[in-house]
C-alpha cells in the first residue's frame, strides 16, 4: 500500500492505494489506518473512511480467524452471480450490486490513540471487481477541547 498524506490543523488526511489479487476480496486494512491514527497524533476523535468507487467499499467484521472473510467473500459470489440477466452492459453488474449492499464509507472512534474496534473487529477494503488498485480515504478528526465547544 503507498500513501499520500496532508495535514490541516491537527487532523491527518491520507490516501492509501490498496492493491487486491481477485475478483472478490475482502483486504484487511485495519493496521494501514491505525498507523494513520499514530501518525496524526490524534489521542480522542473520530477516523472517517471513504472509498470513492462503485464496485468496491468498506466494513468492520472479524479480523481474527481468515476464514470468516473468505465465507464472506464465496457467500456475496453465491448469492450475486457473475454472470446474469444483466442490462448493464459492461459485465460487471454483480459488483455493482454487492457493493450496494455495503458500505463506501465507515466512521471508528478514536480512544487513547487507537482505533476503538470490538475485541475481534477489522476493517476490510471490499473488492468486488478486481483485481484493481483501489483508493481509500483516511481523515482524522481530533475531538475538540471541552474548554472551547
Amino acid at each position: 500500500m503507498n500513501a499520500g498524506a496532508h495535514r490541516a490543523r491537527g487532523s491527518l488526511i491520507r490516501t492509501l492505494s490498496v492493491s487486491t489479487s481477485r475478483r472478490t476480496e475482502l483486504k484487511k486494512v485495519t493496521a494501514e489506518i491505525q498507523a494513520a491514527v499514530r501518525e496524526s497524533g490524534c489521542r480522542e476523535g473520530i477516523c472517517h473512511l471513504y472509498v470513492p468507487h462503485t464496485t468496491a467499499g468498506l466494513l468492520i467484521n472479524e479480523g481474527d480467524d481468515p476464514a470468516v472473510a473468505h465465507d464472506i467473500e464465496a457467500t456475496f459470489d453465491r448469492l450475486i452471480a457473475h454472470r446474469g440477466d444483466y442490462a448493464h452492459a459492461e459485465g460487471n453488474s454483480d459488483s455493482h450490486i454487492k457493493t450496494a449492499l455495503v458500505r463506501s464509507s465507515e466512521i471508528v472512534w478514536i480512544e487513547n490513540g487507537r482505533l476503538l474496534l470490538g475485541r475481534w473487529q477489522a476493517i476490510f477494503l471490499a473488492e468486488f471487481d478486481g483485481p484493481r488498485t483501489r483508493q481509500l480515504r483516511v481523515k482524522i478528526v481530533p475531538d475538540r477541547p471541552a474548554e472551547s465547544c
